[in-house]
Parts: structure tokens; sequence; C-alpha cells
């Protein structure tokens, strides 16, 4: 099960199909929709990373920058204050690939050059075509996320089908731009330009996006489709994405975007038992 591409990030090796892997998220925002301000010091962020790799995480995702609904922006100075000192210690003293969370070519240039390994861009290369081509020149990763900037009237079938072209759009850019096909990460980007049943749809399918032949991220961790569907608030959303996680597992899906890494290594060592 799973993808026949394996999967590049730098020196590191991800070997489709024989595990799920972990992103934890590892947010240096004040403002951050669920855990803001819990690393507001390099020492802190540094410290968490560790945890979360001993948790079990695979990769650690470093964001400067909330992307919450009605979240907001930073300046480009602001944001590579706060993610390139990061960056640099945790490539420092720990030996995990690191992902940049932005949107923006002055941060993801900056966090390449910090020693970053990965850019995670929430608009699929649409807002900022030339990540592909910096991508392409640092030999870095790149997770190509789907977003749209309003939100389309259609559903189940029509729905998977559009998205699924959007996202090879967007993967057509970096490939076009010189990234090789081993060094992409789809994501089908759940509760971005999304209605609550189109977030569902894509939960309820999600091996229609392994099918794409790309290694696939899953990312639903606290989100509000979550509370939505069980009136949880944020901060007791862990279990349910567990079970959002155990799901994707068995689709075939390769890496979760996870807070709470050890609850959801926990079931995925499990499920990848029974599963792969």
């Amino acid at each position: 099960m799973g993808n026949s591409i394996d999967m590049k990030i730098r020196n590191y090796q991800i070997k489709t199909g024989e595990k799920t892997y972990i992103m934890g998220i590892l947010n240096v925002t004040p403002d951050s929709f669920s855990d803001g301000g819990s690393y507001d010091s390099v020492r802190s962020a540094v410290k968490a990373t560790k945890e979360m790799a001993e948790n079990g995480a695979d990769i650690i995702d470093v964001g400067g920058e909330s992307t919450r609904p009605g979240y907001t922006p930073v300046s480009v100075e602001e944001e590579i204050s706060r993610v390139v000192p990061v960056i640099e210690a945790i490539k420092k003293e720990c030996e995990i690939p690191v992902s940049v969370d932005t949107y923006k070519y002055e941060v993801a240039k900056a966090a390449l050059d910090a020693g970053a390994d990965m850019i995670n861009d929430i608009w699929g290369l649409k807002k900022e075509p030339r990540l592909a081509e910096l991508a392409a020149q640092y030999d870095a990763s790149i997770c190509i996320m789907h977003n749209r900037e309003e939100i389309v009237d259609d559903d189940g079938d029509i729905f998977l089908d559009n998205l699924k072209k959007e996202l090879l759009d967007s993967v057509d850019i970096a490939i076009s731009a010189g990234v090789k096909k081993e060094s992409i990460l789809i994501d089908p980007g759940v509760g971005f330009g999304k209605t609550y049943e189109q977030n569902l749809c894509i939960l309820k399918n999600p091996e229609s996006f392994v099918k794409l032949g790309f290694p696939t991220l899953l990312a639903t961790s606290r989100k509000s489709v979550i509370g939505l569907a069980t009136g949880f608030e944020v901060d007791d959303r862990d279990e349910a994405t567990v079970a959002t996680s155990v799901l994707a597992a068995k689709a075939g899906i390769d890496m979760v975007r996870v807070h709470d890494v050890r609850k959801n290594a926990h079931a995925l060592k499990m499920a990848d038992v029974l599963i792969r």
C-alpha cells in the first residue's frame, strides 16, 4: 500500500508504504490558533523539537506566521526573525529534517540558508511560483498544499476531481521549475478554502489523493472540521485527530501533520502493524 515514489527530503529518505510518517508542528508565533506563545524562545523551541523527535516525529514543521482563519499577516522581516534562529538551532542540536511553513519567497530563502530541508507552501505555488525555483536551486523538498482564494460551491466527486486537478496543476509548476518528483509531497489542504462538507469529503476519501502517485500528507490536527464534527474545543481535539490519522494510514497516506506527536505516534505504530 502507498505510493511507488520514495521521497527524498535532502539527505533523508522517506520510504513510502512502510510506515506513516509524522510531521510535528512547531509554531513560533504569538497568535497561533492552538499553541501560540508556547515556544517563544529558541531554547524552548529546541526543547520542544527534541521531545517531538523522542516521541516519534520524523520531521519538524516550523511556522512563523499563523494561517488560521482570520489570522494577522506579519512582515517578511518579522517572520524571518522568528523562524531563522529556531531553524539554525534545531539543525545544530537535532538530527531531524526541518520544514518551513511559509508562502513567502524571502522567508523560504532565509530558512533554506539556515538549513531547512523543505518548504511547506499553503498556496501550492500559486501565490508565489518562485518557491519552486528556490526548491530546485537548493535541492530542497516542497510540500504542495491545495488552497483556494474563495470557496467554490462544488461537492462529492466533482469537488474531489477539481481538487485533484488543481493539486496536479501545482505539481506541474514544481516540475517545470526543476523540482524532482521524489522531492514533492502533496496535501489536499483540509480547512483551507473549503466548506465543512468539503473537508469531510476529503477525510472520507483520502485514498483518492494517494492514487495521484505522489507521497501524500494529511493535516487535520485540531482543525475546525473536527470541532464542528464533535463539538470539542481546540485544546480537546487530539484524540479525534488521532482517529483521522489512523484512517489516513489505512488509506495509504504517507505522512500526517500533528500537534500531539506522542498520541498519534502510539496509535500509528499499531495501525501500521495491522495495515502495512
